[in-house]
């Protein structure tokens, strides 16, 4: 049976679920921040150990990010995206519940596990939504992980402030509840896109591999760089990686399709997310600290965990509005810009930083900046990476690119960490970091976002304003034997056939072989290469090709599917005159800017 599109009203309701959905996921990131200071006391436990509340987190949530991806190809994103609100409610109630520390690893580690959520969202999007809502959604699923945790800092400070620490988790739990319901009564059942079969041996290497890096990149500066068991835990990373790299390329059905991972259009979105990711946990780390720091150091601002929340919550708004706006550059310019001037906007709020680190409201306008230019990027992330694999791995990858953002959150934990403990100061017996640690923080962050930038200049252009010429269309479908059928039902199945099919939703290539009376089911299916290019990407590139003729009825009058071709020409239309729009607008704000750093360099 062919899939039509869905409809554009049905679109809304499941981009605003899917949404939610990642924002609760990226929330179990932040919940217990404000309490690190008192999980000793709440937990009788030494202060080294409970920051296994906090590490357990990430480390699951990494490993498991790839293989819920890869189930979600194999078995239905909708199911995997229940299946991983279950562990999020569990582990909610299980931390509620918990009267000492290895009960709340426990469940830390299960809300680890909903992290997954957020890839699986945004590859189910494609699936789901019609073509003009699909960019828009995509943004805003994926820009849901920075949402979540800037929105995460204030709620959770001000409920550790004012009502016993507990309710955090009753609460996450509900939050988890209430997104398992509406996922399950509002968003529709997304078939299987892959065959095969889950590589456990992969997963397990994977898993193992991951875990001895990120435990030794977010416990070495805890133990020593230069300690037997850092050293030893990053060794053995590199060496079962290269292993599980070697067993993945001989596997039939690999956990990560390497060779597709290898495409440069991958290959340079997944660093350039190291990179994003990097800078954009940088400044976050860099920036609370200063807000909460005493007066008395100087460059402190004095600020209590709910204020400093606070000041930090409009820059997780700021990039859920930028979301549509980022949607609206990638369909003009393609996500590779989008990309690029995402990560020049997050080096311009570091450089703003540095200028205005002696006010609170200061802070807050960089940290908005920066948001500005993390949300660009994070939307366009997703967009690079379906735009280059076929449709059948779409979870997996998306996964794995999630995966290098939180490698990239990591190794910024580890190495701001670094510096900010060398370069201290002493105010009243206590060592703090210094004002000169905090730029040099900072100015490591700015230059990591430049070096993104430079990445991204890497990326192939998928997405130029002029498109080569297309290919042919394929021939039509071949029989497999001679059939004696109905005129009638030849004349039928002719004119379904009889026009390019490369605007049909989904690509013939991915429709299921369905037998029709008289013709056999056997259909000759297209490989699907970097080259493929779904109705989903009417949202990220120009319209300058011909439309498809449209299909018609032997009465001559339009068909189902032709009146769907229609509609899509319309929306593309009135997209494209959007495009064109915000063309000029682009044109004109590079070219004010192009006159103001010619005058200032001219000064």
């Amino acid at each position: 049976m062919v899939h039509s599109a869905p409809r554009e009203g049905s679109g809304r309701g499941i981009a605003g679920v899917l949404a939610v959905a990642g924002i609760v996921a990226a929330l179990m990131q932040t919940l217990v921040v404000p309490l690190v200071g008192e999980l000793p006391r709440l937990l009788d436990a030494d202060a080294a150990d409970t920051s296994w509340v906090i590490t357990v987190t990430l480390l699951v949530g990494a490993v498991a990010t790839p293989v819920v991806g890869k189930l979600g190809d194999l078995y239905g994103k909708r199911r995997m995206m229940l299946a991983c609100a279950v562990p999020l409610v569990a582990g909610s109630v299980v931390c509620a519940l918990a009267g000492s520390l290895l009960p709340m690893i426990v469940g830390r580690g299960l809300q680890g596990l909903g992290v997954g959520m957020i890839p699986l969202g945004v590859s189910a999007l494609r699936d789901l939504l019609p073509p003009g809502r699909v960019g828009p959604a995509i943004a805003l699923m994926s820009s849901s992980l920075g949402i979540g945790g800037a929105l995460g800092l204030p709620l959770s400070a001000a409920v550790a402030e004012h009502a016993d620490w507990r309710v955090l988790f009753w609460g996450s739990a509900a939050l988890s509840l209430l997104v398992g319901l509406l996922i399950w009564l509002l968003v529709p059942a997304t078939p299987a896109a892959a065959r095969g079969r889950l590589d456990v041996i992969g997963a397990i290497g994977l898993g193992v591999a991951l875990v001895c890096l990120l435990l030794g990149v977010s416990k070495g500066g805890e133990w020593g760089w230069g300690s037997g068991t850092t050293l030893g835990l990053l060794g053995a990373a590199v060496v079962i990686a290269l292993l599980w790299a070697l067993y993945e390329l001989r596997v039939r059905d690999p956990l990560v399709d390497l060779r597709t991972t290898a495409r440069p259009q991958v290959l340079f979105t997944n660093l350039a997310s190291i990179l994003v990711g990097f800078s954009m946990y940088a400044q976050s780390l860099v920036v609370i600290q200063l807000l909460q720091l005493p007066e008395a150091t100087g460059y402190g601002l004095g600020q209590s965990m709910l204020a400093a929340g606070l000041w930090l919550a409009p820059a997780g708004l700021t990039m859920m509005a930028v979301s549509s706006v980022g949607a609206r550059l990638s369909a003009a310019r393609g996500p590779r810009t989008s990309l690029f001037l995402g990560a020049l906007i997050i080096a311009l709020g570091y450089g703003a930083s540095l200028g205005l680190m002696d006010w609170a409201w200061g802070l807050a306008i960089a940290t908005c900046v920066a948001n500005v230019g993390v949300g660009l990027a994070y939307g366009a992330m997703p967009a690079l990476i379906m735009g280059a694999v076929p449709r059948t791995v779409t979870a997996s990858a998306n996964s794995f690119n999630t995966l290098m953002r939180s490698i990239g959150t990591s190794m910024s934990a580890a190495v701001i960490g670094v510096v900010l403990s060398q370069m201290t100061v002493t105010v009243g017996g206590h060592a703090l970091p210094s004002e000169s640690g905090f730029r040099t923080a900072l100015l490591i962050g700015c230059g990591v976002a430049l070096l993104a930038a430079l990445v991204t200049l890497a990326l192939p252009r998928t997405q130029a304003a002029a498109e080569p010429e297309r290919p042919e269309p394929a021939p039509a479908p071949a029989l497999a034997a001679p059939v004696a059928v109905a005129p009638a039902a030849v004349a039928s199945a002719a004119a379904v056939r009889a026009p390019e099919p490369a605007r049909v939703w989904p690509p013939v290539g991915e429709r299921a072989e369905t037998a029709r009376p008289g013709v056999p089911a056997t259909v000759h299916v297209r490989a699907i290469g970097h080259e493929e290019l779904g109705p989903w990407e009417d949202a990220f590139r120009p319209h300058d090709h011909q439309p498809p003729a449209t299909h018609q009825t032997p009465t001559g009058q339009p068909g189902a599917e032709g009146r769907e071709l229609l509609r899509l020409r319309q929306e593309n239309t009135a997209l494209r005159q959007e495009n064109a729009e915000l063309r000029r607008e682009l044109d004109t704000l590079l070219g004010g800017v192009s006159t103001w750093v010619k005058n200032l360099a001219e000064r």
